[in-house]
């Protein structure tokens, strides 16, 4: 009998084992292979294929994973391979980038909803694209939704708004492109909040500040607009990253808790606030490319926990006290390309390998780095108080001046109705139909944003000359009808001709290779969008010809572009030794790359739209008379390659080159400045053969250029090494981005000047 009990004790575990172990609902499994074949069979779910087991034990990897409860899948997790690699995306399937145009993201989502249970879905990289069907509200147990680097577009359902239990929403790098949405305060589980890397546009709603379980917002690279609202209601939030939108309010208050603060490349204005300064968990503060006025404050530097601090490209003034404090964190100081005066305070100027420090594009009392004078940092401060003040006069003269109108037509309204045949009268005075303007509407996509004007405010080109139209008989007289001695040289798009304007003033006139046609209205579309790329360390575009252009908006044969004449070479000129030219030294070089690496930065972050494929190499980069580095031939794009593309007067794809082709080719630019312009010629197979060797000194001495080894130190010199090597990767999408180009560039100059600094010390210091 007791053999018996313990037969059906076992016969009872052993049930209970197979059900919990094989109890997965077979709705849910055909879901799942549903699932399969709407994502078109990709290679992550081949485990799935033939397989007659419990889903729910599948081992999980890197790409896949289920998990249950209770005889359902709670937690579906797919990582796909199909990397987002366009610019813009208009709404169709794209070959080998998204799912086929077979896909139905409404039936997709249709599927899903059957996995009742599911409170975590993750599907990223997929390639799935479409609008984002409201029928995703279905999913209610859902706590965390991860769809990002897909090609989801149009608008965030409101439906959405049902998902109270959803504490986790990413939907990063898609194309979503309607108004930001005004609903997420019905979220009252919500603590991140991630859609970076969208087209997303209108103001941020006052209503997120009621959302008080926030802990991250991630909203950078967006079109956001306007005010920033009082944030301290979120005391739990610790991040917020808006980088590269378009606000332009005064800096809000926010909540105590922060830790990272990110509002780089808006249009913030205004002071900084003092209670910035009180903000004792902050740790990264990023406010640099905004258009901040007035003194820095103190508390800033000595924050306890702040480890980087960049307040770069403003137009912050006065001058730091000398007894200022620094927090024994403080890794990474940007206060450069500011109106900063006087003497730089001691826990900023010294030399210390704990703290990199940049300043330069200031008016501060140094030998070290880049300073202009201290007048021209009060000459600007009073030139911007006095345009304040003008405007300010302008205003009020408007507002004055449309009272007295509204008054006199009120007095003249009055004497009207007081006649017999007012109504006649009144006849007289209807204003006449408005007549149809005939001028070409500008696209949207067209309009350069209002961050371009604050980037050329904040990079000191407000005194290059205006952009105006030049006749055919001013450049032949310039160039002696094109005379074959004022020919410079000729390259793909054309020959350039030296030419000298009636005032003395020298002239660069590039004649076109157009071979494609143009309306003359496509035409001046394009010359006016070029013509706003104004940045210290690009060629200034003086002007353009349009040669037998008709009014008719017929083809255009020939065109023109008037450039300033830049007298000392080019940059190839300066590494060669067969050159006549002055061969440059290590940190002239770094020089040079850090002004082309800010003029690149500026035309893929600073204009909208943005200039990719800018034909980067070292004969592109010229140098004025101070060695000061300028880009010329950038946003060719725009009226040769990209144009061949366009069909008619669509100008929507001009931007769409990929960007990382321009960090590829200046990893040839870094080359050649480490190795010599040989290295031009020897391409792929040099990489391949030769990189390898810069890791030892020995193969540094036999590879780079002796100049370079003769005056560069080996932290320096590692530095771009390193940078080259990620920038001429084969692998696009490991490349870096053109900041952090740029900031690797501006450490190894600064590790460079340390250097020389050190040597120079030691030099004269007595034996």
């Amino acid at each position: 009998m007791a053999f018996f009990k313990i037969f059906v004790i076992v016969l009872v575990i052993c049930a209970f084992f197979i059900a919990n172990t094989y109890q997965l609902q077979s709705y849910e499994i055909q879901a799942l292979l549903q699932l399969r074949k709407h994502l078109e069979y990709p290679v992550q779910l081949d485990v799935w294929e033939n397989y007659h087991g419990d889903f729910c034990s599948l081992t999980s990897t890197l790409h896949m994973s289920i998990t249950c409860q209770h005889n359902s899948v709670t937690e579906l997790k797919i990582k796909g391979d199909k990397l987002v690699k366009l610019n813009e995306f208009h709404g169709f399937a794209i070959p080998n980038q998204t799912l086929s145009e077979g896909f139905s993201i409404d039936s997709f989502v249709t599927t899903l909803t059957r996995l009742r249970s599911l409170k975590v879905l993750t599907l990223v990289s997929l390639g799935i694209w479409g609008p984002l069907p409201d029928k995703i509200h279905r999913l209610a147990s859902l706590e965390l939704l991860d769809m990002s680097s897909n090609f989801l577009f149009g608008s965030v359902p409101f439906q959405m708004s049902r998902l109270i239990k959803l504490h986790t929403l990413t939907l990063d790098g898609n194309f979503f492109n309607e108004t930001f949405p005004d609903w997420f305060d019905s979220l009252h589980n919500l603590t991140i909040l991630s859609l970076k890397n969208n087209r997303l546009k209108g103001q941020f709603p006052s209503t997120m500040s009621k959302i008080t379980t926030l802990t991250d917002i991630v909203l950078s690279h967006n079109v956001l607009s306007g005010k920033l609202p009082d944030l301290t209601p979120l005391s739990k939030l610790l991040l917020l990253d808006l980088r590269e939108n378009h606000l332009d309010s005064e800096l809000p208050p926010l909540p105590k808790r922060l830790t990272t603060l990110l509002l780089s490349s808006n249009i913030f204005t205004g002071e900084i606030p003092v209670e910035f300064g009180t903000l004792n968990q902050l740790q990264h503060l990023d406010l640099s490319n905004n258009s901040l006025s007035g003194m820095l404050p103190d508390g800033l530097f000595s924050l306890s926990s702040i480890s980087y601090l960049n307040l770069a490209s403003n137009v912050l003034s006065g001058s730091l006290p000398s007894h200022l404090n620094c927090g024994g964190e403080l890794g990474f100081v940007d206060i450069s390309d500011n109106r900063l005066v006087g003497v730089l305070p001691s826990c900023l100027n010294t030399i210390s390998d704990k703290r990199i420090v940049k300043v330069g594009g200031n008016c501060l009392s140094l030998d070290t780095q880049y300073q202009h004078s201290e007048g021209y940092c009060k000459q600007a401060n009073s030139d911007k108080k006095r345009i304040t003040g003008k405007g300010i006069a302008l205003l009020t003269g408007v507002i004055g001046g449309i009272v007295i109108v509204v008054v006199f037509l009120l007095v003249v309204l009055l004497i009207f109705r007081r006649k017999r045949h007012a109504h006649n009268m009144v006849d007289k005075h209807i204003p006449p139909k408005v007549v149809q303007n005939t001028q070409p509407t500008v696209p949207s996509g067209l309009l350069v944003n209002a961050r371009v004007i604050s980037q050329v405010a904040n990079t000191g080109s407000q005194g290059a000359p205006s952009y105006r139209v030049f006749s055919m008989e001013e450049l032949l007289e310039a160039t002696e009808n094109f005379d074959q001695s004022a020919l410079l040289g000729e390259g793909s798009v054309g020959k350039i001709y030296k030419g000298r304007l009636e005032n003395g003033a020298y002239i660069a006139v590039r004649s076109l290779n157009v071979y494609r046609r143009y309306s003359n209205r496509n035409l001046k579309l394009r010359l006016d969008l070029l013509s706003k790329f104004r940045h210290p360390h690009l060629v200034s575009l003086l002007g353009h010809c349009i040669d037998g252009g008709a009014p008719d908006d017929s083809t255009v044969p020939r065109i023109f572009l008037i450039y300033e004449y830049i007298s000392n070479g080019n940059f190839r000129a300066h590494l060669s030794e067969n050159s006549s030219r002055k061969i440059l030294k290590w940190s002239d070089r770094l020089s040079v790359l850090i002004g082309v690496a800010k003029a690149v930065h500026f035309l893929h972050t600073g204009v909208v739209p943005s200039s990719f494929s800018n034909r980067l190499k070292t004969s592109n980069i010229l140098l004025d008379e101070h060695n000061m580095a300028k880009l010329s031939d950038f946003g060719m794009s725009i009226l040769m390659e990209e144009s061949e593309k366009a069909k008619g007067d669509d100008v929507t794809s001009w931007h769409m080159t990929k960007k990382e082709d321009d960090v590829y080719n200046f990893g040839f630019i870094l080359l050649e400045s480490l190795v010599g312009p040989s290295v031009s010629g020897k391409g792929e197979a040099f990489l391949m053969n030769e990189m390898a060797s810069f890791g030892s000194q020995d193969g540094r001495r036999r590879i780079v250029d002796p100049i370079v080894l003769a005056t560069s130190s080996n932290e320096s010199l590692s530095i771009v090494i390193s940078i080259t090597n990620k920038c001429i990767s084969t692998e696009s999408s490991t490349r870096p981005s053109f900041e952090d180009v740029l900031w690797n560039l501006q450490y190894a100059a600064q590790v460079q000047a340390t250097a020389d600094a050190d040597q120079k010390s030691d030099a004269t210091s007595p034996t």
